[in-house]
């Protein structure tokens, strides 16, 4: 009567070290994320008063 106690799928096996393996895929999706979120915001910051005319504010002659 054969052992069938040592043979294993090859392919369960693989997917167990797949699994086991750890890395930075989590992590680095994390940060990509954040970092493209605040770069949004900062571009957003920077320039959401780009467009404003601020020369012509009527006030100028209080001052003088």
């Amino acid at each position: 009567m054969p052992d069938t106690g040592h043979t294993a799928d090859p392919a369960a096996a693989l997917w167990g070290l797949a699994a086991a393996q750890e890395g930075p895929g989590d992590t680095l999706r994390v940060v990509l994320l954040v970092s493209l979120v605040g770069g949004a915001l900062l571009a957003w910051f920077l320039l959401r008063g780009y467009g404003r005319d601020d020369t012509d504010r009527g006030d100028d002659d209080a001052n003088a």
